[in-house]
């Protein structure tokens, strides 16, 4: 009789919790039955945990909201730093390094939403077949902000678009890095298709 191919079994929560039953009947001592009951203890609260076993699929309003909470989260300390300018004008004259800063931002990016691990974050419905909606609205939406509240701040007046963009790339940095955290850590109430709005 042949074994059952474990790789294409899913172990639920309920098969570890039958096994651990199992395993306190077996225990010789009252020690290893005691951790045996507080893993089962455990195992119960994680059951109960709504962001369990939950997959991050859709890119929903909420999400874009809290993408942009997260940038600005991060990002706002940035925005009144002085070295910021400093560190945008270096970068205007180095446009190699402006391309490669801007790279590193879009690896960051993709790292936290689908190499970290903080959540399970599936590609559903990727524009033109290949290019993930996630981190293009995040990467966006960071941009936007960058953009928009260093303008508001008066901190680039724009009289110099070249020098003014490189600075606002820098501040786009950490918020790219904000936005993707503020859109995976909370989780999702939905998961819904990426609508176009």
């Amino acid at each position: 009789m042949s074994q059952p191919d474990e790789s294409t079994e899913t172990t639920t929560i309920d098969d570890i919790y039958e096994q651990l039953e199992t395993l306190e009947e077996t225990v010789d001592t009252s020690d290893e039955r005691t951790e045996v009951r507080r893993t089962m203890r455990l195992v119960s609260r994680l059951s109960h945990n709504p962001t369990v076993g939950k997959v991050i699929t859709g890119f929903t309003r909420k999400d874009k909201a809290e993408a942009f909470v997260g940038s600005v989260v991060i990002g706002l300390p940035m925005l009144v730093e002085d070295g910021v300018m400093s560190i945008g004008a270096f970068l205007a004259t180095h446009p190699p390094l402006l391309v490669v800063n801007l790279a590193f931002t879009v690896a960051l990016v993709i790292g936290i939403l689908y190499v970290a691990d903080f959540r399970e974050v599936q590609i559903h419905n990727p524009y033109f077949g290949l290019v993930p909606r996630r981190p293009v609205w995040v990467l966006l939406i960071a941009f936007a902000t960058a953009a928009g509240l260093l303008t508001l701040w008066g901190r680039v007046t724009w009289d110099e678009p070249w020098i003014n963009l490189c600075q606002v790339s820098v501040v786009f940095t950490a918020m790219a890095l904000g936005g993707s955290l503020g859109d995976i850590l909370p989780g999702e109430a939905e998961h819904l298709p990426v609508d176009d709005s």
